[in-house]
C-alpha cells in the first residue's frame, strides 16, 4: 500500500507541546506519535458497536442510562 501524506497547519502551541511530551513518553518521533494517534482513532470498524448494541450492553450490565437519571435522582431524594 502506498503511503500518503497529510499536512496539519495552525496547531495551537499548547496542543503541539502536549504532542511533543506524549511522543517523548512513548519514545517516538512526533510523526510516529501522530501516526499512532491517527491509527487508533481510525480503528477497525469491525470492533465498534452500533448505538443499539451499546445500549443493549449497558442494560445487560445493569448500568443506568442518562434517560433514567430523573428517576435515579427522585429515588435518592425520597430515600433520605
Amino acid at each position: 500500500m502506498a503511503a500518503l501524506s497529510l499536512t496539519v497547519r495552525n496547531i495551537p502551541r499548547p496542543v503541539f507541546e502536549q504532542l511533543r511530551e506524549r511522543a517523548a513518553r512513548h519514545r517516538r518521533s512526533m510523526q510516529g506519535e501522530i501516526l499512532a494517534i491517527l491509527e487508533a482513532a481510525a480503528g477497525d470498524r469491525s470492533v465498534r458497536r452500533t448505538a443499539l448494541e451499546t445500549l443493549q450492553r449497558v442494560r445487560s450490565l445493569g448500568l443506568a442510562t442518562p434517560a433514567e437519571s430523573v428517576e435515579m435522582i427522585r429515588l435518592d431524594r425520597d430515600g433520605r
